[in-house]
């Protein structure tokens, strides 16, 4: 099923149904190809997810194989920032 912007927008309650329905809509803009609307197959788990975006060539396995630090609250010097935006806008 192929579908341009427009005709996407204003009826996209139609192409999730033909996506659900499984089917795989083509978007187009002027004409040409832009995207595929597609259903998202729910026996996919996270790591086979991630090794399929990385077989795209979307993502890069990390080289170091640890887990971040704890977050901490940092102090900052100086004036709050909600304070300078407010000073800002007084400016202006």
């Amino acid at each position: 099923m192929q579908m341009g912007l427009r005709e996407a927008n204003q009826k996209f309650s139609e192409l999730v149904r033909a996506v659900k329905q499984g089917k795989e809509v083509l978007l187009t803009e002027r004409g040409k190809p832009l995207a595929v609307v597609k259903l998202i197959e729910p026996h996919d788990d996270a790591s086979a997810v991630v090794r399929r975006m990385e077989a795209a060539g979307l993502l890069r396995a990390t080289s170091k194989h640890r887990s971040l630090p704890a977050w901490r609250v940092r102090s900052i010097r100086g004036a709050a920032v909600s304070r300078t935006v407010m000073m800002e806008r007084e400016e202006r």
